[in-house]
């Protein structure tokens, strides 16, 4: 460990850009939403600046969900009540915010909101849930909107963007499914039916050498293959494999031909286990059962090892080949917790319920 630093309530993940960490959270005892940034290299607290927000207390912990985007000098962020917020990333100064529940008269979720920003193209793309808004898109600049589309209910997933076949589109997983849509105007390309019985769907959908790949906590994973018809984009199911159900961790591809992921048991004794699965076929190559209990966040390296942050705060650095796995290294990091490690410059930067931790890996 070369560091820590107290931080407020939080399964935000934290972000490092230009020299700084950056943590978002709900300060102690306030009704509001905090991003502070610190040294990478030492830990010392820049600065850290508020907004206020309603009163939320979701099951599961307090403060906000969604893990911050850093892109041109601007920190975009999406607090647990659907506060869209703009930072100045050297001085933590609001530059705007969007109440996104308040502008399309849109429910709450019961976890609240949950998925991440995207920034791409000049524009912020949000998983919604409103009548006619249920994705939308946001000048990254000003706030303003630039579209909205669908009557699609809102997940706690975070879109993607895309580039296949030389046409970019932005995928989201819903509440009502996976879908394919221009980023200039919110237009369907395509669209996949994949409703979680729970109305659970968490994870960010997946892209890997021309396929999407989707998972839910009741339905499993799918594989949609896209390609290019008459009218644009399209998206065909290549499998569908029930057992390689998700709860929120993202799977990961680690080679061309090779994915890994985390699937649960909904059960009174929950627990995780890890697969590798063959990405044209779904079959499983080989397991490793109980290596936690609701989650553990996934981390591919430049090597194309793999980095695990457990739920119960223990690092696990492995290899995924084929044949099985090979575990590496592995410490406890830290206390309980869902948010996913950052990775950068040979540090791994880890939060739990109350410290955001800087660890150094050795050799």
């Amino acid at each position: 460990m070369l560091w820590k630093q107290p931080v407020g309530e939080s399964h935000s993940s934290p972000v490092v850009a230009g020299g700084l960490v950056y943590a978002f959270y709900q300060p102690k005892g306030k009704n509001a939403d905090a991003l502070a940034a610190f040294d990478a290299v030492t830990g010392e607290r820049k600065w850290e600046q508020t907004y206020d927000r309603p009163a939320f207390s979701p099951p599961f912990g307090n403060g906000p969900r969604g893990t911050p985007a850093v892109v041109d000098g601007k920190v975009y962020t999406l607090g647990g009540t659907g506060v869209l917020a703009c930072w100045d990333a050297a001085s933590g100064k609001v530059v705007w915010t969007v109440d996104t529940l308040k502008q399309y008269k849109a429910p709450n979720l019961n976890f609240g909101i949950s998925g991440s920003p995207l920034v791409a193209g000049g524009k912020v793309f949000v998983n919604v849930g409103a009548k006619g808004a249920g994705i939308a898109a946001f000048d990254a600049a000003t706030g303003k909107e630039v579209w909205k589309a669908t009557d699609d209910k809102a997940s706690y997933s975070s879109p993607i963007v895309v580039e296949a076949e030389g046409k970019k589109q932005v995928v989201f997983l819903t509440a009502a499914g996976l879908v394919g849509v221009n980023p200039d105007t919110g237009k369907d390309y395509w669209r996949y039916p994949f409703k979680d019985l729970l109305q659970e769907s968490a994870t960010t959908p997946l892209y890997h050498d021309g396929t999407v790949y989707g998972s839910s906590v009741t339905l499993g994973s799918v594989a949609l293959k896209l390609g290019t018809g008459e009218n644009g984009p399209t998206a065909k199911k290549l499998w569908a494999d029930p057992k390689l159900n998700c709860y929120f961790s993202t799977p990961v591809a680690v080679a061309a031909d090779t994915l890994v992921m985390l699937n649960g048991k909904l059960s009174i004794n929950p627990s995780i286990t890890l697969r590798a699965v063959d990405a044209a076929t779904a079959k499983v190559l080989w397991e490793r059962p109980n290596v936690g209990k609701y989650h553990a966040a996934l981390v591919r390296t430049a090597d194309a090892k793999l980095l695990m942050l457990d739920d119960a705060g223990n690092l696990t650095l492995f290899a995924a080949p084929r044949d099985g796995y090979r575990e590496l290294a592995k410490a406890k990091v830290c206390g309980a917790t869902w948010a996913h490690p950052a990775l950068a410059n040979g540090k791994v930067y880890v939060r739990d319920e109350t410290e955001l931790v800087c660890v150094e890996l050795g050799r």
